[in-house]
């Protein structure tokens, strides 16, 4: 297994053998690792110090359902830290063939020149492609699928990463080539189009194979893995009949829904937008519409859909809890259509739809515009945004620097980065997640919201976050989606058995948890370096004293809890 380095400043690639340390460590442990090890905390994150990195993990490439995630990581423009984004795709399951665990970005290009990176047996090169500039996610991936073939893997941006906007991602193909699979966080991709690519394009031509230790015990293991995914009801029935959307009615009825720029936990239309409507609308109109759809070939678990206009063709793929809420309910929307052309638009320009909806909410409720008003945020997002207008560098820009320019204090963020659709006021665990973890307001640091406990008290919440973020740092680490955590975050030793089964090791459940603990200190050690201080781990204060209705919730964590949080005890220091 090998590294790839790419040098965009002098246009040098280097592969070179992964590091025996590095050998069990995939996506954001290994990022974490490079990071601290390789990038200047204090850099530019547009600059050319900074390094963008796509991995993947070490169980990739072998049939094991969820387990080959894409990660980009890089220092965030929106944050000023370290940042590991993940999305799904086939990009990962391509690269494991050519026998490359991580491609790393480095210098820039220096005369403004955009680049395809293709990779394929035997021959990896740079190739200019200054005609693909300010073109669109769709357009881009039609026209590389022409080129290069239509099975190959491809990670893009879009028009908003190559204008350096802080809202922008890294963007993954699925199986059917829809390049709509996105690493959505942190402006990792305007990392990318600093460093002059705009796309990574992989054939499916490689003939590596993952060294297996002990083939029969692996495959014994995978199929208990599956097993266990399988007869789970969250992991078997509950994603795979409604995805995340099925999310939305029970985080309404807890107050936690955002709504009208986080000022009420409930949505009067919520159940207009709800999972049950999403499936409902897709088994109606037939067609190219699927209410199960798999992101990532061989995942047992398809969260994923197809929504399907009224004609019977796709509007986008996939609809998510997060753009339901956020490009919903937090900007007054109640109309699925809408909402998923909104997606189809922010795929379209390379825009996470978490930050662009907390920054129109923002934005709107200072005035730029009627919350409710589709055709006018529809215009914002494709004529302002689209076209990097000032107002839409602005909002590019995120959530924060929205709230400064448009003179709204009531910004929903932590670290810089807006929150995802999880009120931390009525989810009180999602306080501890968004203030503590090294990402910043990111939901997939650590989900509260199915721990049995109740979520408007304060108590034990720092421990549940906590806990879970060291359980998904881990399996982050192996390249596993997040949604094996309800099925095997509390029965570790089912992935425990395949990594033994792999790399002939005899490791246990306490080794996966050390491992999660690892990477969190290595990514608060970068932020350390950067200049971060406690200070940065806190709340926005308009949410410790404003009452969020319908329950009049103020965010109430006990400041000790907080400080409790890096207590030498549990983290081995």
């Amino acid at each position: 297994m090998h590294l790839l380095r790419v040098n965009m400043t002098t246009k040098q690639l280097t592969l070179e053998p992964l590091p025996e340390a590095y050998r069990l460590l995939g996506n954001r442990g290994l990022i974490a690792e490079i990071m601290l090890n390789e990038v200047p905390a204090t850099c530019e994150p547009l600059g050319p110090y900074n390094k963008l990195i796509l991995a993947g993990g070490p169980l990739a490439g072998l049939g094991v359902s969820s387990a080959a995630r894409l990660s980009a990581g890089a220092k965030s423009p929106l944050t000023g830290g370290i940042k590991e984004a993940n999305g799904g795709g086939v990009a990962v399951q391509r690269l494991v063939k050519l026998g490359i665990r991580a491609i790393i970005v480095e210098g820039k290009s220096s005369d403004g020149s955009m680049y395809v990176l293709h990779l394929k047996q035997g021959n990896f090169e740079l190739v200019p492609a200054d005609e693909l500039k300010g073109m669109g996610n769709y357009r881009l991936s039609s026209v590389l699928r022409e080129r290069f073939g239509h099975d190959v893997g491809m990670i893009t941006i879009g028009p908003a990463g190559e204008m350096g906007m802080a809202i922008a991602g890294v963007f993954a193909n699925d199986g059917e080539g829809n390049p709509s699979r996105a690493c959505a966080r942190g402006g990792l991709g305007a990392v990318m189009g600093s460093k002059g690519l705009k796309a990574v394009v992989i054939e499916n031509d490689g003939t590596y194979q993952v060294p297996v230790r002990d083939p029969g015990a692996f495959n014994a293991a995978r199929k208990a893995f599956s097993d266990v995914l399988l007869s789970t009801p969250q992991t078997s029935e509950v994603y795979t009949k409604y995805g995340t959307a099925s999310a939305v009615l029970p985080i309404n009825r807890i107050g936690a829904l955002p709504t009208y720029n986080f000022s009420r936990g409930s949505f009067d239309l919520a159940e207009q937008i709800s999972g049950d409507a999403l499936y409902d609308m897709i088994a109606a109109r037939g067609g190219e519409g699927k209410h199960t759809h798999a992101c990532m070939r061989g995942c047992v678990i398809r969260c994923s859909n197809v929504v399907a206009d009224s004609e019977g063709k796709t509007i986008v793929s996939p609809l998510e809890y997060e753009t339901l809420c956020l490009m919903g309910s937090n900007i007054g929307i109640a109309d699925i259509d809408t909402i998923a052309k909104f997606n189809w638009l922010c795929n379209d320009l390379g825009i996470d739809t978490i930050e662009t909806g907390v920054a129109l909410g923002v934005a709107l409720e200072a005035g730029l515009a009627l919350f409710g008003d589709a055709q006018e945020i529809e215009r914002i997002i494709s004529e302002e945004i689209g076209r990097g207008t000032v107002l839409g560098r602005v909002l590019g820009q995120g959530a924060t620097l929205t709230g400064k320019v448009f003179d709204n204090p009531r910004v929903p963020a932590v670290k810089g980065q807006a929150m995802a659709a999880h009120e931390p006021r009525a989810i009180k665990g999602m306080a501890v997640t968004y203030a503590m973890s090294p990402m910043g307001a990111d939901h997939t640091a650590a989900v509260t919201f199915r721990a049995p406990v109740d979520h408007h008290s304060p108590a034990g919440q720092m421990e549940i976050s906590r806990n879970v973020q060291v359980t998904v740092a881990a399996y982050d680490s192996l390249g596993f989606c997040m949604f094996v955590v309800p099925a095997v975050g509390s029965k570790p030793d089912y992935v425990i058995n395949l990594i033994n089964a792999v790399y002939g090791t005899n490791y246990n459940a306490e080794w996966l948890k050390e491992n999660g603990k690892k990477v969190i200190k290595t990514e608060r050690e970068f932020n350390r370096r950067a200049g971060f201080t406690k200070t940065h781990d806190r709340l926005p204060e308009f949410m410790l004293e404003e009452k969020l209705p319908p329950f009049g919730l103020v965010s109430d964590i006990p400041e000790e809890d907080y400080e409790r949080f890096w207590e030498a005890d549990f983290w081995g220091e």
